[in-house]
Parts: structure tokens; C-alpha cells; sequence
């Protein structure tokens, strides 16, 4: 344990100075924190790898970091229960050895399971639901100190609260994932046009697997990413895929991404040129390593979830106001497509679902594109992902989230004290 820590997310959105970190490497260990917490009126929040563009880890009391509760405890057939602090990276490499894999991943893989899982994290493809759907079981550590297991089958009710809750019924400290027989994808990179793109949307999403675009501010152009299972051979493009992601898409970007940074009215053009350059290119090997994207351009980003049935209207809307407001603006829109939930705080609970994220590079001014962003998702019933910035208060959220007393009725019956709210989850969800 350390008295003096100064804590920071990937983004830089969020800081803090814990008055006492933990890094305990025990469920035994984890309790006696909460247990001590109680007692003596202090919070607790939890790190995973900072990943969440919000407040919420920010605490002036105790930080708990999970780097030391990591890797996977046990494989029963397809089903694996991993400790919480595991990166999803790691557990797709583990899965793999023996022979299995997640049925679907977001594109970044550094984030913490239980982070990735509690706020929300998704991929695309309309026969998957978020990260979340994939969880059967939930153990995890109340605010009275208790070690409480919930699935599907055992304290239902809970389980549907927890499988995205934000950390604010507990410290989550193992989760059992259905998994699937590993699998080969082919990775399509497809450069399009926008409208062409929108007309052929539900021909995309129905006919592959994965389907997802990126739209290009202040052109006409998108790249679409098309992935499908294949059967032979994985080839993983060894030096040249890393001169691709790495020198080329990452170090080309940051270059553009800096120009617009220190030229601000030259974003319009850096975004054109990006359209213009942008390549095809095509990969096959195994799906958690098609899955992740190597992110080393920072950025700030919102995204929403709006009802896909909603979607082409609303991506023309936000098209049309960029182009009249002309922001200082360079990174792409990314579209990606989910399948309905049950799952009580999740974006896709009870419909099918589209998300639009929207990103601008770290170091230039995002607030009016995003506040500008977000009334336009406010008019699509939009519901902003949770480890993403977005302004909506209690008393808005309440209405687009049917299950949202049920699950404070849950929290506040899990942490009846609040050892795990922070200012930031009391300005969120409120105190219903």
C-alpha cells in the first residue's frame, strides 16, 4: 500500500490523489478493505487500466488498483471464470491456448475485464450483444463486506444489476464467460462512399458477421470493416502488418492528428487528406488478435446508442451539422451495431442497437462538437456509453433506462452506506 499516488486515466480526463492505495492480491485481503472502510466512514473505488474517458475511479479516499488480482482461475469446458483485474488481451491470448476464445471483442484489448464489463464495452455485429451478454456468473464484494454470487439462476435479479454497474455495488472480483470453439477471421478494410455505404447498410450488417464504418468528416468517404469466419491457414502479416498499424496508420495519424493540433484551421484539410489516403487492405488469423486495435494516438471521445432503426437519419443529421458548423475536426466517426440486452444499465437493453462515437485528438478543444453531438443523439432516444464523456443527468437517464430504480433499489440494498460512490457516480445516477 502506498499513501501518496497520483492517479490518471489513458485520456488524461481524469485525475486524482487518493489518500491511501491498495493493490491486494486476495478476495480476504479486499474485504478487510471494505470492512475498514465502513468502519471508518471512508470511500473505495476501483482501478482496472484507465481506460473509462469519465470520473468514474476519481476518489480523494481510497483507490483500489487490481493489477495483482489477474489471470484466469479455472476452464470448465466453454466456460472460463477469470479474476477481475485480467486484461481482456492476456485472457484472449490464455483462451486461445486452450482452444477457445470470446464470441465477440471491442477493438481495443488493454482495458481490465471487469472495467471493460462494467461500463458497458461492446463490439459490432447485430447477432452480438455487449461484452456483458457474455458473463453467467458475477462474484463480487458488497459495500457491507460480503462476498455475493450471482448468475442467471442465483440471485437473478442482482446479476442483471451487476453485469453493468459502474462499480457501484461492489468490487467485482471474479466473472465466469461463456466462451466459444477458437476461430479464424478475415479482416476486409473496404474504402466506400457514404451514401452508397447507408443504402447497402442492412445488406452489410445481415450478410457478415461484423460489420462497421468509419465516416470521414468533410468528405464523402468511408472505410468499412468486414469481418467473417475462414476456414485454412491464419496469416498474421508479421513485419508488414506492424509496418501497417504501427509506422504507417498510427504514425501517419499522429502526424495529421498534431498538424491540427498546433494549425487548427488545417483539420478540415488533414480530415480530407486522411479520406483521400485511406487504403484497403486485408488480414486473416485468429479473432482476438483481429479484434484489437493498436491505439497510440490519444484522444478524448462521446458515444451514443441510439435505436438502429434511427440510425441513417441520425448519421445524416450529424453530417449535415459538421458541415455547417465546420468544427475544427479530423478523426473519423465510428458506426458499429448491437443486438438488444436485458441487462438493467445497459445502452442496449430491449432494443436493437446502433452506436455512433465521435473522438477529437487530445490537446484540442472537444466541448462545443461534443454538447452540439449530444443534443443531436438526444433527439434519436440516446443513451451514452458509460465509460464515455457525455452530459446527461439522473432525472433524463431515469427516463431511458425502464430497470433504473430497480437497480438503484439494488445498489443502495448491496451499499447501503455508499462505500462506493464518488461525486462523480452521485452527479450520474443520482440518489434515487
Amino acid at each position: 500500500m502506498s499513501n501518496s499516488k497520483t492517479w490518471t486515466n489513458w485520456a488524461g480526463t481524469a485525475e486524482c490523489h487518493p489518500r491511501a492505495y491498495h493493490s491486494p492480491n486476495s478476495e480476504k485481503e479486499l474485504q478487510a478493505i471494505v470492512k475498514e472502510a465502513l468502519k471508518t466512514d471512508k470511500t473505495i473505488r476501483v482501478s482496472g487500466s484507465g481506460h473509462s474517458f469519465t470520473k468514474l475511479v476519481e476518489t480523494n479516499s481510497i483507490l483500489i488498483s487490481l493489477e495483482n488480482w489477474r489471470g484466469i482461475m479455472e476452464i470448465d469446458g466453454s466456460y472460463a471464470k477469470v479474476r477481475s483485474g485480467t486484461q481482456l488481451k492476456f485472457l484472449g491470448e490464455r483462451l486461445y491456448e486452450e482452444g477457445l476464445a470470446q464470441e465477440n471483442l471491442g477493438d481495443i484489448d488493454v482495458q481490465s475485464v471487469a472495467g471493460a464489463f462494467s461500463t458497458g464495452t461492446h463490439g459490432t455485429g447485430v447477432e452480438f450483444g455487449t461484452l456483458s451478454t457474455q458473463l453467467t456468473e458475477i462474484t463480487f464484494i458488497n459495500g457491507k463486506g460480503e462476498l455475493i454470487t450471482c448468475s442467471e439462476t442465483q440471485e437473478p435479479e442482482i446479476f442483471k444489476a451487476a453485469q453493468i454497474s459502474l462499480g457501484a455495488l461492489g468490487i467485482i472480483t471474479r466473472m465466469t464467460l461463456k466462451c466459444v470453439p477458437k476461430y479464424i477471421l478475415e479482416l476486409k478494410n473496404i474504402k466506400g462512399d457514404f451514401n452508397e455505404c447507408l443504402s447497402k447498410l442492412e445488406e452489410y450488417n445481415q450478410e457478415n458477421r461484423n460489420f462497421e464504418f468509419y465516416y470521414f468528416p468533410y468528405t464523402e468517404t468511408v472505410q468499412m470493416k468486414i469481418s467473417n469466419i475462414t476456414q485454412g491457414e491464419p496469416k498474421k502479416g508479421g513485419v508488414l502488418k506492424y509496418l501497417n498499424d504501427i509506422v504507417l496508420e498510427n504514425g501517419a495519424f499522429k502526424l495529421v492528428s498534431e498538424i491540427s493540433r498546433i494549425f487548427p484551421s488545417q483539420s478540415k484539410k488533414m480530415s480530407q487528406l486522411v479520406g483521400a489516403l485511406v487504403g484497403e487492405s486485408q488480414r486473416k488469423t485468429w479473432s482476438h488478435e483481429v479484434f484489437a486495435t493498436t491505439r497510440l494516438v490519444r484522444f478524448t471521445e462521446m458515444e451514443y446508442n441510439i435505436p438502429k432503426e434511427h440510425f441513417e437519419t441520425c448519421i445524416r443529421e450529424i453530417k449535415q451539422k459538421i458541415e455547417k458548423e465546420q468544427y475544427e475536426l479530423h478523426f473519423p466517426i465510428e458506426c458499429r451495431f448491437v443486438k438488444a440486452d436485458d441487462i438493467f444499465l445497459s445502452p442496449a437493453y430491449q432494443r436493437e442497437s446502433a452506436y455512433i462515437a465521435i473522438h477529437m485528438y487530445k490537446g484540442m478543444p472537444y466541448k462545443k462538437y461534443f454538447q452540439d453531438m449530444e443534443e443531436i443523439f438526444k433527439k434519436y432516444q440516446g443513451r451514452p456509453h458509460w465509460g464515455k464523456l457525455h452530459n446527461r443527468t439522473p432525472k433524463e437517464l431515469q427516463v431511458l433506462y425502464p430497470q433504473w430504480h430497480k437497480f438503484h433499489s439494488i445498489r443502495k440494498r448491496m451499499d447501503p452506506n455508499g462505500v462506493f460512490m464518488n461525486d462523480y457516480l452521485k452527479k450520474v445516477l443520482g440518489d434515487v
